[in-house]
């Protein structure tokens, strides 16, 4: 559906909207205004007058109406398709949920597409409303806070992943803690969600590079100005301190798995050295036990009034000597 349509006229709102097509051309006339519409997971129908309107290429058509999209730019004959993918994180639940933006942009005109809950289109349009001096750039300034609002957000999901991960990490190794059996399993599910903030960032690098320019590739990018390159430099910028915060938690959380992993083995030789000691101190009381219950006529000191107490006493001595030993060798 449709959730608004204006016309920006010198970084203004105006609300002469009108039919599509005549307010297009009226924006194209002018020089100085621009068609904005937003859109909330439309369907064919809804999306076919403004594909029609603004001669968006089908193949653009079909990934905005589908979604689950990668971040990528695309450049077509009357448009400029850019995809982002917002996120936003849950402390509480560790989970790391992501949305898609698609953003049209072509002479005169931007048409945004939205799909899931999270999205900083709202946000950016009251923003930019508020903020003509930047409005009056045209569809360029549209694009440029919407990727850097995104990748903003980028910043503060990667400080919050960072800091729980902290937690997890002193929770692991705390001696207190004694991992429980559902520590690598958390693991795992950390990483997972950190794997899911990485398909976000890591491929919009390419796009944001070929916009923020100079390169080979910055001259192929129509109906953006060459003065917000610098804009899109920062914005690439950020995003590469995001990227390496990325990487950063992954390793991490790959290390803390491990050591995990490396503890719980330990845990589990101390265990069976512990297993193998008591094993050994009841198998001496067990063969003196076996060897005299055989119940045969002629055996050592079988008659002998002392035998008895120094069998008994024997085996004390005996146990309280691998109990000394086992004790010394840490394996008690």
């Amino acid at each position: 559906m449709i959730v608004d349509c204006a016309i920006y006229r010198d970084g203004r709102r105006t609300e002469d909207r009108g039919d599509l097509s005549d307010a297009l051309a009226q924006c194209r006339a002018g020089g100085d205004a621009f068609v904005w519409i937003g859109l909330y997971e439309p369907t064919e129908n809804e999306f076919e007058l403004v594909t029609e309107e603004f001669a968006l290429h089908p193949l653009a058509v079909e990934d905005a109406l589908k979604a689950h999209q990668r971040p990528k730019l695309e450049v077509y004959e009357d448009s400029l398709f850019v995809v982002l993918k917002p996120v936003a994180y849950e402390p509480e639940s560790d989970t790391v949920t992501s949305g898609e933006v698609m953003v049209f942009v072509g002479d005169s005109f931007v048409v945004t597409v939205r799909h899931g809950e999270e999205s900083p289109l709202k946000t950016v349009r009251e923003r930019l409303e508020s903020d003509p001096e930047t409005l009056r750039h045209g569809p360029t300034a549209v694009l440029y806070a919407i990727a850097d609002a995104t990748v903003d957000h980028y910043l503060e999901v990667a400080t919050e992943l960072g800091t729980d991960l902290e937690h997890l990490e002193a929770e692991v190794f705390s001696p207190q803690s004694g991992g429980s059996r559902n520590t690598a399993s958390r693991i795992y599910a950390f990483k997972r969600q950190v794997q899911e903030f990485r398909r976000a960032t890591v491929p919009l690098t390419v796009p944001l590079a070929r916009l923020s320019g100079p390169g080979p590739k910055a001259a192929d990018v129509p109906f953006v100005n060459e003065k917000a390159q610098p804009f899109f430099r920062d914005v690439n910028d950020h995003l590469l301190r995001v990227n390496e915060s990325v990487e950063g938690l992954d390793r991490l959380v790959s290390d803390i798995l491990s050591a995990h992993l490396a503890q719980m083995s330990v845990r589990q030789n101390d265990d069976m050295r512990k297993i193998s000691a008591w094993a050994a101190m009841a198998a001496v009381p067990t063969m003196v036990a076996g060897i005299y219950g055989m119940n045969f006529d002629h055996m050592p000191e079988l008659h002998w009034l002392w035998s008895y107490p120094v069998v008994i006493g024997s085996l004390v001595v005996l146990e309280f000597l691998l109990f000394r030993l086992f004790k010394r060798r840490g394996w008690l």
